[in-house]
């Protein structure tokens, strides 16, 4: 039997020009975490990179647009029980880029989902647990969209 996986992982609320969220339709494959959810954008951490590194990369290759270092605010930090995979931990760092064009998206991993404000609650069930994780703290925030 393995050992449970510890995972390291960088993610953003990408919030549009359309002042919508710009969310993931994670593909419902075997083999991925939370294979059919919704998702943030954003992923592993690579060898020394620091968290925002990852998630400028991540993000960049995930919807082919590049947002710098700078447009990424800090939201939370989880430590823990992986949400997302049985048996595992987690450790991950939650950031919220503002004002990206979603007509100049071109999502390589899943499809693109463009919700209001007003349908992040009734969204909640279909996200993914380290997502919902995410929206509940931007929204118990009221940080603004």
């Amino acid at each position: 039997m393995s050992a449970p996986k510890h995972r390291e992982v960088g993610c953003a609320i990408i919030i549009g020009t359309c002042r919508r969220f710009l969310l993931q339709q994670r593909d419902d494959v075997p083999g991925i975490p939370c294979p059919g959810m919704v998702g943030l954008f954003g992923g592993h951490r690579e060898g020394v990179e620091t968290f925002l590194q990852c998630v400028v990369r991540e993000v960049h290759e995930e919807i082919n647009y590049f947002v710098p270092p700078e447009r990424f605010e800090h939201l939370a930090s989880y430590s823990g029980v992986d949400p997302d995979a049985e048996g595992g931990t987690l450790r991950g760092e939650f950031f919220v880029a503002r004002d990206v064009p979603a007509d100049a998206l071109l999502i390589t991993e899943g499809s693109l989902l463009i919700a209001e404000r007003d349908d992040a609650l009734p969204l909640m069930r279909r996200l993914a647990p380290s997502a919902q994780f995410a929206m509940s703290t931007f929204l118990k925030n009221q940080w603004h969209i």
